[in-house]
């Protein structure tokens, strides 16, 4: 059940990369290896990254992983957002626990969900005992926003293997993809853009696990008058800021908040779809 809530969009490629063991070595692994391994089909960017498969060829790939200059910029765009990001993985932690689900139930969310927003939005349902359909579909609409991501991830990946998209996928979360747009706007592939995007996930990874798990484990310890979940409001907010570079997004996104207050007493969070709906409608008009 907890996979299935990562049905939403393109987090559904995400879920599909985790294994049965932590994906931390998973993922080194797998990317030394595809940061070595040049694009399969004609379609390959028009850059050359000779000299830089040279370098992994000639070398340990972690460690010309680590050394990558593209590497360490995505881990220093990555820091300053993830105390925020921080803070929320340990609300999650928190409200997961809280709302009835057992230690394993609880690790097993926050693993293979890896979808804050999903996950908090999906909680209250499950305390609330309400249908799996209700359940299910709010997690699908609250992830919509990853269909609208991997269309643009795809101009950047669309060359590369089937099974590093799929690995790569399962860690292109909402900060990752800001941050990546941001750094590369031109919407196709260039040198240092893997690297970039692994030092960036590790960070944002690193610190969504580890604060999850210390939430789930010390749930009982951490005082709701903290006030912890606000600054992963204030994370997302700053983040949803920084995509609004045109009247048209803050037009639909100001649509969407007033039809998320105006809807907000009914039931299930159904507020939520009401404002994906009408903004979706709003935007494609």
């Amino acid at each position: 059940v907890a996979w299935l809530w990562r049905l939403g969009g393109g987090a559904t490629v995400r879920a599909l990369a985790w294994g049965r063991k932590s994906a931390g070595p998973l993922l080194l692994g797998l990317v030394c290896r595809a940061l070595s391994a040049g694009p399969h089909t004609p379609s390959a960017p028009a850059h050359k990254p000779g000299a830089e498969n040279a370098r992994m060829h000639g070398s340990r790939p972690l460690t010309a992983l680590l050394r990558h200059p593209d590497f360490r910029q995505g881990v220093r765009d990555m820091l300053p957002p993830s105390l925020g990001l921080a803070a929320w993985g340990l609300v999650t932690g928190v409200a997961m626990v809280k709302s009835g689900l057992t230690l394993w139930q609880a690790l097993g969310m926050s693993l293979l969900v890896f979808a804050g927003s999903a996950q908090l939005a999906s909680l209250p349902l499950l305390a609330a005992g309400a249908p799996w359909w209700v359940i299910l579909g709010t997690a699908f609409c609250v992830n919509l926003r990853f269909v609208i991501f991997s269309a643009q991830w795809r101009g950047y990946w669309g060359h590369l293997p089937r099974w590093q998209r799929l690995l790569m996928a399962y860690w292109a979360t909402d900060l990752a993809y800001v941050r990546y747009v941001q750094r590369y706007p031109s919407g196709q592939p260039a040198p240092g853009q893997v690297p970039y995007f692994i030092g960036g996930a590790l960070v944002m990874a690193v610190c969504w696990h580890v604060l999850s798990i210390i939430g789930i484990v010390l749930a009982d310890r951490v005082p709701a008058h903290w006030g912890l979940g606000f600054a992963g409001t204030l994370a997302l907010l700053g983040m949803c800021y920084s995509l609004l570079t045109e009247r048209v997004l803050w037009a639909v996104a100001a649509v969407a908040g007033l039809v998320s207050i105006a809807t907000y007493h009914l039931p299930f969070k159904l507020n939520i779809i009401c404002a994906i709906v009408v903004a979706g409608a709003l935007g494609l008009w």
